[in-house]
């Protein structure tokens, strides 16, 4: 089976070296068979062991994978259209292909992994892999961003080492060398002699992970690396690379919940109030698509930490999965917004004719109003479940009171990013001279994909198999 999910990577990797013009719809094509083994693995009965104990295929990470993979279909039929918006090379196309076989094969050794080193090994082959796609754009601004990311990424990646070797010394008097398994680790939580040790290497971890995915203190880095980048690797970004990082998080909180639940808590709940509060009031002064989605992708990663913490890991999946289609659909759709106009806002919907144009204005617009939680979107109902369950868990602790006014105060942040998105969608509409706007075929396909994927997640069948997840 491991052969099986790998081999469109390689292929993809070989392809990339071909220099021919006609390479890149067959890159492309094999690009969409990446979502073949995944969706064979969802359909094999969990847990599936891939490689003995070391990769094992869960529910939980299937349903990750999958929902990468459908991102990685859309961004790949947004990449035949590339040329026609932005300036890049032949080479420069290959290239980006090259590194992202290498990030995908990363993504999977992250996501499928029981074993705490192989997860750390799976995303550093995807964190460096980025680096090189981002420099694919050749501009001085891109390269900058790219040494910054490395850097950022060398000081997050190197916190969650550092965890980990934490985690792994509290745990191996009980374990000895299988103090690296995740499963292991949870079974045998409530013997660790020294939990002290583990909370201490889990709050570094957490803060590696926070970091990665733009939390405060670090959370302009994201927006100004997604800024610099080609749109593509923005949407992989919010799309795939942090679902690698956001299965950990799910991983090593499921074993801390075991051990002290109310610190977990108490540590998780206060580190994201505070990312939102620092991220809504730059995405008030967001002036451009690309930093007020990147923005938004931080504000929604914090929440879905905060719902899977506050015993409701169902709204923490769903909304999960919702940010994974919609963030992507939305950065794909700011390459053709912004190709008549770089940053510019105002009147961006206007001027798209005929039955491809008024789709794609239909699409853009059905996207923007789903992510601020508008019903029927999945995230209204994924909010609703998680401040109910944040409601339940602060009943059982006796905190009512404060809760209900920390629910508010979030309401209160949310409500600022809610204003801002229907501010700018009106301008969209609205303001700005109409001139001919084209959007193509490849790049409708992808966000009708993507449409098509949001809506899914709120069809009974799915929100039971996601339930069942949780």
């Amino acid at each position: 089976m491991l052969e099986f999910l790998l081999l469109p990577s390689i292929i993809i990797f070989i392809l990339s070296f071909i220099k021919s013009d006609k390479v890149n719809i067959p890159l492309a094509f094999v690009s969409f068979l990446l979502v073949l083994p995944v969706t064979k693995l969802l359909l094999m009965p969990k847990p599936y062991a891939i490689l003995g104990d070391y990769l094992v295929a869960d529910k939980l990470s299937t349903y990750v994978l999958f929902v990468s993979s459908v991102v990685a279909i859309g961004v790949a039929l947004a990449l035949l259209t590339l040329h026609k918006h932005v300036k890049v090379s032949k080479h420069a196309y290959r290239r980006f292909y090259r590194f992202f076989a290498i990030f995908w094969v990363g993504l999977i050794f992250s996501i499928l992994s029981n074993h705490m080193g192989i997860y750390w090994i799976g995303l550093e082959l995807a964190t460096l892999s980025t680096v090189y796609m981002i420099r694919t754009n050749h501009t001085d601004a891109a390269h900058k961003e790219a040494w910054n990311y490395m850097i950022v990424g060398a000081i997050a990646i190197s916190l969650i080492l550092f965890g980990i070797i934490l985690i792994y010394a509290s745990a191996k008097p009980i374990l000895g060398e299988d103090a690296m398994n995740f499963s292991l680790l949870l079974e045998h939580a409530k013997e660790i002699k020294s939990p002290f040790l583990f909370e201490l290497g889990f709050a570094i971890t957490t803060l590696g992970m926070f970091v990665k995915m733009g939390f405060f203190p670090m959370n302009l880095w994201l927006s100004n690396i997604e800024r610099a980048s080609f749109y593509p690797v923005a949407a992989l970004f919010s799309g795939i690379l942090e679902s690698a990082i956001i299965i950990g998080f799910f991983r090593f909180s499921k074993i801390a919940m075991v051990i002290n639940y109310d610190q977990l808590f108490v540590f998780v709940f206060a580190y994201t109030i505070l990312t939102i509060f620092i991220v809504s009031f730059l995405i008030f002064r967001a002036k451009d698509f690309i930093r007020l989605f990147s923005l938004s992708g931080i504000e929604h990663m914090a929440l879905i930490a905060m719902f899977w913490t506050s015993g409701a890991p169902f709204a923490a999946l769903l909304h999960f999965g919702a940010h994974a289609f919609l963030k992507p659909a939305l950065f794909l759709s700011t390459g053709v917004l912004e190709s008549n106009g770089k940053y510019k806002i105002a009147g961006a919907l206007r001027g798209y004719k005929g039955f491809k144009g008024s789709l794609f204005w239909f699409l853009v617009s059905l996207f923007l109003l789903a992510i601020i939680s508008l019903p029927p979107s999945p995230m209204f109902f994924s909010e609703l479940y998680g401040f109910g369950s944040m409601v339940s868990v602060a009943k059982e602790s006796h905190h009512l009171l404060a809760m209900i006014g920390a629910i508010l105060l979030l309401l209160l942040f949310l409500a600022l990013i809610f204003y801002k998105f229907i501010e700018i969608y009106q301008s969209m509409k609205y303001e700005g001279e109409e001139g001919e706007k084209k959007v193509y075929l490849s790049e409708l396909l992808s966000l009708v994909i993507f449409a098509v994927a949001t809506a899914s997640l709120i069809l009974p069948q799915v929100m039971s198999y996601i339930e069942g997840i949780a």
